[in-house]
């Protein structure tokens, strides 16, 4: 059997789309699982001990050009079944035109019509995204999804052991949609509050940097506390072999959220403008929401988010409390 996965959306939804791989390799354990993904997150699955290809499709430059190309190097492979993951037309156009025996995928999508196997999409039901993606293989496995997954190589590990020698928490207080990001205020007061005797890692990417920075140099108490910036110092994997071993990891409703379900890590999750009935939360063993206990009749306020708060006082934010989270360490 050969089996391609494509989900082409961002970070989070890469590593969501890693349970698929899971329990197609535990059904079918000699089957070729291969992956598509948008150029700029392969490395997430670099080490991957069973995904074989992947195959990255650059969307900033040559978009169509190299759309058109991934295409045809998927139609050379004679996959016996894809499984479209995306929802939208593009990797619609390479599921619809693979040549495939079998063309699993959503109804949204613009091109569901070319599928030989549609499923129904809702957001908001409570079902987990790692359940809606199960859906797609039901038939081939059966439907209990499995977790999501990323597999850190020695090197990775090596590559951040020099930060465990001691007892630590990670903190990861940026987001691509500011809604989802638990306040600047916030984050300052809980690294003040936090224990002196935990280390305190804020992670990120490159551009994430000055943000931690700045919440970094406003703590009262930092001369008392060790607090570390490592945004944009880590790579994926190396930030996952990280948050597997912390106290608690404290994240918003984003990519590194979900990166600590896959290294089934102690999670706290952080809830503002989003909420977790739209099926994107933590899946680890020892994992927590905090959201807002006041009932806003503006939230949610969307899926994914807003570039500032539509009403102006960001109240799902702020009415977090950060005795909560500290609560969370017991």
């Amino acid at each position: 059997m050969k089996f391609l996965i494509i989900q082409t959306a961002f970070i989070g939804d890469v590593i969501l789309a890693t349970a698929v791989a899971e329990k197609l390799h535990h059904k079918y354990p000699d089957a070729q699982i291969d992956f598509v993904l948008r150029k700029g997150n392969e490395a997430l699955l670099e080490n991957h001990p069973f995904i074989k290809t992947v195959f990255a499709w650059d969307k900033k430059q040559g978009k169509i050009k190299n759309l058109l190309s991934i295409t045809k190097q998927v139609r050379a492979q004679h996959y016996d079944s894809i499984l479209n993951l995306h929802r939208f037309a593009s990797s619609g156009f390479i599921a619809g035109f693979s040549g495939a025996k079998e063309k699993s995928g959503f109804d949204k999508n613009p091109f569901s019509f070319l599928f030989t196997k549609k499923i129904k999409h809702e957001i908001g039901t409570g079902i987990h995204e790692v359940e809606r993606n199960q859906q797609l293989i039901e038939h081939l496995t059966d439907n209990k999804a499995a977790k999501p997954k990323l597999y850190p190589s020695i090197e990775n590990s090596n590559a951040v052991k020099k930060y465990k020698g001691q007892a630590y928490v990670c903190l990861a207080p940026t987001s691509v949609w500011f809604t989802k990001q638990y306040p600047k205020e916030k984050w300052i007061e809980l690294c003040d509050q936090l224990p002196n005797n935990l280390t305190i890692y804020l992670l990120g990417a490159p551009s994430d940097f000055n943000a931690c920075e700045g919440i970094k140099s406003k703590v009262i108490n930092h001369k008392s506390k060790e607090i570390i910036n490592l945004a944009g110092k880590l790579n994926f994997l190396e930030s996952a072999a990280l948050i597997k071993d912390a106290e608690m990891n404290y994240v918003n409703d984003s990519a590194p959220m979900h990166i600590a379900s896959a290294m089934n890590a102690k999670t706290t999750a952080i809830y503002c403008s989003t909420v977790p009935a739209f099926g994107f939360g933590p899946l680890a063993d020892n994992a927590q929401i905090v959201e807002t206990k006041i009932a806003l009749n503006c939230r949610p306020c969307g899926v994914h988010g807003h570039k500032e708060c539509p009403k102006g006082h960001f109240k799902c934010g702020f009415s977090i409390e950060t005795a909560e989270l500290l609560a969370k360490l017991s």
